[in-house]
This record gives structure tokens, C-alpha cells and sequence, in this order.
């Protein structure tokens, strides 16, 4: 099973709906994404729960966890969202960076904005990584 961890610095916003995506979109045989902070958050940022219920999604009860050099290690990949020096370095780690505006204390139409944004960017991850399903939307 292949794992591929989303983080940012709360784990309340951006990387929550990352790995939501990518658990939702990707083939749960082949891989599964996680989440994590660097100084996580005590829940997800109301705004990110509202907009995720848009498209189906319900991360009301996701609690944000810290990422640890021991979480880091079982992945093949780290995507980081704006946690820069502060994200462990595992070596043989390949590593991304979205930069994606941090939805704390944005208004629900930007946060819009980065949750579409996320869907577009997983859905090319998974085409990249080959492990798309058959159900994907056609619409980002």
C-alpha cells in the first residue's frame, strides 16, 4: 500500500481537504493519503468543514495529528503546503510544495477557490501516480 501524506502547518485546512480528495478519488487498493501539521491545530477550521460538505466531503470529526519523522518514513511521498523548514526531512523522501493560501480566516469563497484548487492538483497526482479509479468526476 502506497502512502502519500499532505501537510501544513495546522492541519486544518489545506492538508485536510488533500488527503480527503485523495482518499476519495484515488483506487483504496493502491494507495491512501494522509494528513498532518506541524503544529496542529485542536480541530479543522470551521470554514474548510462548510466548504468541503459542498462537495460531499464531511471532515467534522477530523482531528488534526503532528507530523513526525516516523509518519513521514512510511510514505513515498510528502506534499507540503507552507510548512517550509519546519516539515521533517526522511531521506529517499520525494517531496512537493502547493503553494496554497492558508484558508484560516478566509471567507468562504476563497476557501472555494483552494478546495478546487486541491481537487485539480489530486486529480493530476493520481493520473501521475497511475491510481486513478474509474469513478472520478470529468469536472474539476
Amino acid at each position: 500500500m502506497r502512502t502519500f501524506i499532505f501537510a501544513c502547518v495546522h492541519n486544518a485546512g489545506r492538508s485536510q481537504m488533500s488527503a480527503a480528495f485523495f482518499n476519495q478519488l484515488a483506487d483504496l487498493e493502491l494507495a491512501h493519503g494522509i494528513s498532518a501539521g506541524t503544529q496542529p491545530a485542536e480541530h479543522v477550521h470551521p470554514v474548510v468543514v462548510e466548504a468541503m460538505l459542498e462537495v460531499g466531503i464531511d471532515l467534522s470529526n477530523a482531528k488534526p495529528q503532528k507530523l513526525s519523522a516516523e509518519l513521514a518514513r512510511e510514505a513515498e511521498l510528502l506534499v507540503t503546503m507552507g510548512c517550509g523548514d519546519e516539515c521533517p526531512y526522511v531521506p529517499g523522501l520525494r517531496r512537493d510544495e502547493w503553494p496554497l493560501p492558508d484558508p484560516n480566516g478566509q471567507g468562504i469563497e476563497s476557501v472555494r477557490q483552494t478546495r478546487d484548487e486541491i481537487k485539480r492538483r489530486i486529480l493530476q497526482l493520481l493520473e501521475q501516480e497511475k491510481l486513478s479509479t474509474n469513478t472520478i468526476p470529468a469536472q474539476a
